[in-house]
């Protein structure tokens, strides 16, 4: 509706100081010609506008000129109280802060308005952690914020996936939490990288100022680089007959299953895997409740190990076949950017 384009222009003017028409009709997915007629209706409304030319120049609100606004609509005040989750909130050391802005929040709105943002926050509730709880350190995290805040350079020691160790000289851009783990993106000799801030140790604020360029938008990085990096993850699938008995614990694994259809007496399920060693190791952990369709060659390797294990247990003197594959450090990668 064009009253609520109105108002989202008149807040983002007044949350940004100065805006070209452009970046608001970006903003607003609407054309630029749209946005030059809003802007003439705000005038003839009597809102004190001016448009400034050339470069650094834009749209903007005169004298600072703001608006007072009393009337939330029910999903505004929804996404506003929803609760935050807790952890993340404490572990940015933010959690009284929160607790203490929503009460200010509560107490600011009318009465009825107040029931509802009571009743939203009574009803839903984000908790971002996993079912076991994390034993990685976070001791770094404060050091971090601490440098993001106050615009400096930061140094630290990062361990690598491979335990190899390096000090590091960044220029921090942002912190992403991811389930419940942290990451740090930073600019490194003209490189943006990922670092995850549980390999971070001897962190240290430096006294020089960090360069930010000027169009950084964190989420949009993030959301633009994970998509990449997941799009490149690689791929092994592999399609196995299995057991009433095991298809529990294959869709336990849910992330896994491409597909499964039945098949007689059993069900055929197609699995995704980063790598081979991972597709053996899972189906020799469900014995005789899988067969291995496809690949052929994990077939082989499933047969060889078989023979393996009976001739280990039988007599002692066997050996294994080794497992011909990338180490898990390497093969296993989580969904996010990594620093090389």
């Amino acid at each position: 509706m064009r009253a609520d384009r109105l108002l989202s222009i008149l807040l983002l003017l007044q949350a940004n100081g100065r805006m070209t028409a452009r970046t608001l009709a970006d903003r607003l997915e609407v054309s630029e010609r749209t946005i030059l007629r809003d802007m003439e209706a705000l005038g003839t409304a009597g809102v004190p506008l001016t448009a400034e030319r050339g470069a650094g120049g834009g749209w903007r609100l005169i004298d600072g000129y703001q608006t007072k606004l009393t009337g939330l609509t029910s999903p505004e005040i929804q996404s506003l109280f929803l609760a935050r989750p807790p952890q993340l909130l404490a572990d940015l050391g933010l959690k009284q802060a929160s607790e203490v802005a929503w009460l200010k929040l509560q107490a600011a709105l009318p009465r009825e308005l107040r029931e509802q943002a009571e009743f939203v926050r009574q009803r839903i509730l984000v908790d971002a952690r996993g079912w076991r709880d994390s034993t990685v350190s976070l001791a770094s995290l404060p050091t971090v914020l601490d440098a993001l805040w106050r615009g400096r350079r930061l140094r630290f020691v990062y361990e690598k996936s491979s335990g190899e160790r390096s000090e590091r000289s960044v220029e921090p851009l942002g912190v992403v939490a991811r389930g419940n783990s942290w990451y740090l993106v930073a600019d490194r000799d003209e490189q943006r990288r990922t670092y995850r801030l549980s390999r971070l140790s001897d962190a240290v604020v430096l006294d020089e100022p960090a360069r930010r360029p000027s169009e950084f938008d964190l989420a949009e990085h993030w959301e633009r680089t994970a998509t990449e990096f997941r799009a490149g993850l690689p791929k092994y699938f592999v399609t196995v007959l299995a057991d009433a008995v095991a298809m529990p614990w294959i869709r336990y694994r849910g992330w896994r299953v491409q597909s499964e259809e039945p098949a007689g007496e059993r069900v055929r399920v197609t699995l995704r895997f980063d790598a081979d060693f991972e597709a053996l190791q899972f189906a020799l952990s469900l014995g005789a409740h899988v067969e291995v369709v496809e690949p052929e060659e994990l077939r082989d390797r499933m047969l060889a190990a078989a023979e393996g294990l009976v001739a280990l247990y039988c007599n002692h003197e066997a050996v294994l076949p080794p497992i011909r594959s990338s180490s898990p450090a390497t093969a296993t990668q989580e969904a996010v950017p990594r620093d090389l």
